[in-house]
């Protein structure tokens, strides 16, 4: 009984721990914006691991198209060897983020010296391309844990996750990626997308014919914090 008891425990601590790594919703190890408080029908669009040569500029083609802004979170060796995407997005009036030096699968295991100097760097990077503060962080996969969370602290990010997770990374067909975003959207809703991929002009189309045919209104992830607090 007193073993059966134990064995229970373990794995619901084990499982505790597991979602509170991977759920960057779930605020064990710092807090995250992962939507707004509103009714009012606006999403935030948030891309990852950019900039990209090929893509990044046919996504802010569209963006521009659309009259709309959206948050770049960027790898700090990729902003550096194409600077002139990372300044592009920042003049056209998108905003930019830290996302890690390299993106490492070994990033959340990294020791915290080791992570304050990552993200120190690619801040470096970032605020010298665009010659503005970078204060908005994802980590990540969005995978987090006490190093994590003391090292964001400590360099004071404002941390952002998402509400809406497209997946569009699988190479799945995009009406099936948006299937699952659809799915999801709800006003004050922050969509995670990648400006990287091949088919991300396609799927960004069709998201917006979506959000149109809605009528929903595209704000950056910072007017949201800004204007619709939790």
């Amino acid at each position: 009984m007193v073993w059966g008891l134990l064995i229970v425990c373990i794995l619901a601590i084990g499982s505790f721990l597991f979602y509170a790594s991977y759920s960057i919703a779930s605020g064990v190890y710092l807090k995250a914006f992962c939507r707004a408080n509103t009714r009012e029908k606006v999403v935030a669009l948030t891309f990852d691991d950019g900039p990209d040569p090929i893509q990044s500029p046919f996504v802010l083609d569209l963006l521009s198209r659309y009259q709309a802004k959206a948050s770049f979170f960027c790898i700090g060796e990729k902003a550096a060897q194409y600077p002139e995407i990372v300044r592009r997005m920042y003049r056209e009036g998108h905003l930019v983020g830290n996302h890690s030096l390299q993106h490492k699968n070994s990033f959340p295991l990294t020791p915290y010296r080791e992570m304050l100097a990552d993200l120190t760097q690619t801040q470096e990077i970032l605020e010298g391309i665009i010659e503005a503060p970078v204060t908005f962080f994802r980590p990540p996969f969005g995978v987090t844990n006490p190093t994590v969370g003391k090292a964001v602290r400590t360099l004071g990010y404002t941390t952002i996750g998402w509400s809406v997770r497209s997946l569009d990374t699988r190479g799945e067909p995009v009406d099936r990626i948006m299937k699952r975003i659809t799915k999801q959207i709800r006003p004050g809703a922050v969509i995670l997308l990648h400006d990287r991929l091949p088919d991300s002009v396609e799927l960004l189309t069709a998201l917006f014919e979506y959000l149109q045919a809605n009528e929903y209104k595209v704000k950056r992830v910072d007017e949201l914090i800004n204007n619709y607090a939790l």
